[in-house]
């Protein structure tokens, strides 16, 4: 994915939009670790704090959660209660 830069929406929502519809889509399926963060600026050629805001969005979702010292991990939307 290119993150437009000189378009209306923030570089952090286009990143937080393409990971939710890799979630959507089950390209990272429930349980499943989201990319690192290096991983993640390597894709998207931005820096680590845009990285951090995007993740908060789908954390403010409810679509992931951090797992202290293994990353952060798609919610298993079917297993929460």
């Amino acid at each position: 994915m290119i993150i437009d830069r000189e378009g209306p929406v923030p570089p952090y929502r286009q990143i937080s939009d393409d990971l939710r519809r890799q979630i959507e889509d089950g390209t990272i399926p429930p349980g499943r670790r989201i990319p690192s963060m290096v991983e993640l600026e390597a894709t998207y050629g931005v820096a680590r704090d845009t990285l951090r805001k995007a993740t908060k969005v789908l954390k403010d979702e409810g679509l992931v959660e951090t797992v202290t010292g293994m990353g952060i991990y798609v919610v298993d939307r079917g297993a929460k209660q």
